[in-house]
């Protein structure tokens, strides 16, 4: 799967977590690497200031590191996931 590094796509990305009941916000900090996970209230935290190719790939590793479920996921959102996590698996 090509990764686009476009709005278009980082909206994609932020509905994998909108559809499973993450909270995600965009704030200023300065995180050593782009975002924070506050596990306990299932809110994820990405450094406003990354440019896009940044907070696409923020979002992308953390889809790696948390538990996604797929059965909250609409069609082409879990497709999406799907692609993501197994392209991670491959590369």
């Amino acid at each position: 799967m090509e990764i686009k590094y476009t709005p278009a796509f980082l909206s994609k990305i932020e509905d994998i977590f909108a559809e499973s009941s993450l909270f995600l916000r965009y704030e200023k900090g300065n995180f050593k690497s782009g975002y924070c996970i506050l596990k306990e209230q299932r809110v994820i935290v990405v450094n406003k200031y990354l440019p896009i190719e940044g907070k696409i790939n923020c979002l992308i590793e953390i889809l790696k590191q948390i538990e996604i479920n797929e059965n909250l996921l609409g069609a082409k959102t879990k497709k999406l996931y799907e692609e993501l996590i197994q392209e991670s698996l491959n590369g």
